[in-house]
């Protein structure tokens, strides 16, 4: 009986030696590979709105599904408000956003970074077509997406030219997709929001363009590719392949690779899209601290923060 027992004790540490050399063959260090934490590691999870403000990360993602290594997830979402609940819980790696929603978050204490610009210029403030000026702006109604917002900094510099404030119109925030048909109804004067639905006012000949971005505000920023902490400092490495390649995605859409992905993602009209492309371009990502400062000086000016994160803390150029 004894020796019955010793043989299954010396056959059971042989199967868990086995088990334990099967575990750790292949590796350099004797650490059993994890397939799951692998493939995390080459991939990197990324919210946006389909806008065309996000076309940059949108082509990345496009170049990278053909080619081995780094895979970008994209997880769309409907409005800014659960995009940046999934961005500050920490269930995305990063984000295309409205920079001042991030800037926000980064004042309240989030761990956030600025990678770079999600594209340059791309804004219209739109507005219905009996309006001529925006002096005929007093006492009506305009949307914005978002309190935080380049578009609400673009509202307040267009009414400046009028000798207007806020307080001589009804702000209304409602949804990139909302804005057209709420126009066409009548239930707002105008708006400004991010691409490609002031174009798709313009399409379907219910607004007219008042003003663009650039007339208002040059190398104004709107959009912006942001970063968690976590992931920045967990894979420092994959967080600087990731930016890098972003960037080099910018500066190859040119108009017509812009308008295939544009195509493929958004699922908006040809002739929408040729409207809107007009207004935008995709190179020289980088946030200099020039624009950013300029940014932070109307984001005081207008309001929608006291106290906006500094450059140096917000803003990460050094991968």
């Amino acid at each position: 009986m004894k020796k019955r027992i010793i043989t299954l004790l010396l056959a059971g540490i042989t199967a868990l030696s086995a088990a334990a050399c099967a575990n750790t063959e292949g590796t350099s260090d004797g650490a059993a590979p994890d397939t799951a934490q692998q493939t995390e590691a080459e991939t990197v999870k990324i919210a946006y709105l389909p806008i065309t403000h996000a076309l940059a990360v949108l082509e990345e993602a496009k170049e990278l599904e053909a080619e081995d290594g780094l895979k970008i997830e994209l997880v769309k979402y409907g409005s800014w408000a659960e995009l940046t609940d999934a961005l500050n819980s920490g269930n995305v790696d990063g984000a295309s956003v409205l920079i001042e929603l991030a800037m926000k978050a980064k004042e309240q204490g989030i761990g956030l970074k600025a990678a770079a610009l999600g594209h340059r210029d791309g804004n219209v403030i739109i507005v219905s077509k009996d309006i001529n000026s925006i002096e005929e702006l007093k006492g009506k109604t305009f949307a914005i997406p978002h309190r935080q917002s380049s578009h609400n900094i673009l509202l307040n510099l267009a009414l400046e030219k009028g000798g207007l404030t806020v307080d001589d119109l009804n702000i209304t925030e409602l949804a990139p997709t909302e804005m057209p048909s709420a126009l066409a109804g009548g239930q707002i004067d105008g708006y400004c929001v991010a691409e490609p639905f002031g174009a798709k006012a313009v399409s379907l000949d219910v607004g007219k363009v008042l003003y663009t971005s650039e007339e208002l505000w040059a190398d104004s920023l709107c959009c912006g590719l942001v970063l968690t902490d976590k992931f920045i400092e967990s894979r420092p490495e994959t967080a600087k392949e990731f930016t890098e390649r972003y960037k080099a995605a910018g500066n190859s859409l040119d108009a017509e690779k812009a308008k295939e992905t544009a195509k493929e993602y958004l699922g908006q009209d040809e002739d929408v899209l040729d409207v809107s492309l007009k207004w935008i371009s995709y190179s020289d990502l980088d946030i200099t601290k020039e624009i950013y400062d300029s940014l932070t000086e109307k984001v005081k000016k207008y309001g929608l923060s006291e106290n906006p994160p500094a450059y140096e803390d917000f803003v990460k150029n050094d991968f």
